[in-house]
């Protein structure tokens, strides 16, 4: 199976790659293993110009989908295992299911996974009152007192969208203040459902003779206290990991020490031919639009390259 440009990751980096690539006639396609990527967990989504005030992330995924399909773009439900460079100077793209795909150029947009705090019962009561998307689990926590761990924009966001369907949002941040934008911070501290615990970090996640989450313990990291807060679920912000694994025993990319991808202006990864666009990537800020940026940049250069070799 021949492309010319195979797309790794269908979150917005990957999609908008996928767009532009097809509108400049290339055979593409996009291997899509969690649809939209982040975006697609994400309900409210405010600031992506030209979708009004407020769009959910899966709305603005379907949208994206479908303009790729416009373009002729495919989707492949296959996870990719490895990328390998022929003598020829094209890749092969090798899936779980042992499918050869081969191409003139690859652009990595496989984003990143959620952070684990790494604490007792974290991994034993994931899906038991554990959740690292409180899109995807807020509504099994209605009536219910929930406990939301971070600082940033996406724990702010996701507390606040949290009251919809709990009782009480108790919000852990480790620090004295929120890392998050300031319109967030305020919209956190006016809402009365959200209590915040700062200078605290989780020490333990407790469950019930059920199996089910019942709390956590929770330290206070100037004084040491530890103090019991009573919840059925605990929903975890605290940053991402890059989706890198995949790419580690390859020299086609240069990654920094914590996994993530370092590119040019042109976002190519350090290989000729070989691109990377969104959270996967080494950069400081982390947006929808700064995804769709990497992506289009990404695609046009790979089209560029093409065109020089051919």
């Amino acid at each position: 199976m021949n492309y010319d440009i195979l797309i790794i990751g269908s979150g917005p980096a990957g999609m908008t790659a996928g767009i532009y690539a097809g509108r400049a006639a290339l055979k593409t396609a996009i291997f899509e293993k969690q649809p939209g990527g982040q975006m697609g967990n994400t309900w409210s989504i405010e600031n992506y110009p030209g979708t009004g005030l407020t769009i959910t992330g899966p709305r603005l995924n379907d949208n994206m989908r479908e303009q790729c399909i416009e373009n002729g773009v495919d989707f492949v439900q296959e996870a990719v295992l490895d990328i390998k460079k022929k003598d020829d100077g094209t890749f092969d793209v090798i899936t779980e299911l042992d499918n050869t795909y081969n191409c003139g150029a690859v652009i990595l947009a496989t984003g990143a996974d959620p952070r684990k705090l790494g604490v007792p019962g974290e991994e034993e009561y994931r899906g038991l009152g554990v959740s690292y998307c409180a899109t995807c689990d807020a509504n099994f926590f209605k009536n219910l007192k929930v406990i939301c761990v971070g600082g940033g924009d996406t724990a702010l966001e996701e507390a606040i969208y949290l009251t919809k369907f709990a009782t009480e949002v108790y919000l852990v941040h480790r620090r004295d203040e929120f890392r998050g934008s300031k319109i967030l911070r305020n919209r956190v501290l006016d809402n009365k459902k959200i209590k915040v615990i700062y200078d605290s970090v989780l020490e333990e996640i407790t469950a019930g003779p059920d199996g089910l989450v019942n709390g956590a313990l929770v330290k206070n990291v100037k004084t040491n206290e530890i103090t019991k807060v009573d919840a059925e679920g605990v929903f975890i912000f605290v940053g991402h990991i890059p989706n890198t694994k995949m790419i580690a025993d390859t020299d086609l990319f240069d990654l920094d020490k914590s996994g993530y991808v370092l590119v040019n202006k042109d976002m190519n990864a350090g290989t000729p031919g070989v691109y990377a666009a969104g959270d996967v990537i080494q950069k400081d800020i982390r947006q929808i639009i700064t995804a769709c940026a990497d992506g289009c940049i990404a695609a046009i250069n790979a089209a560029t390259f093409l065109e020089e070799k051919n």
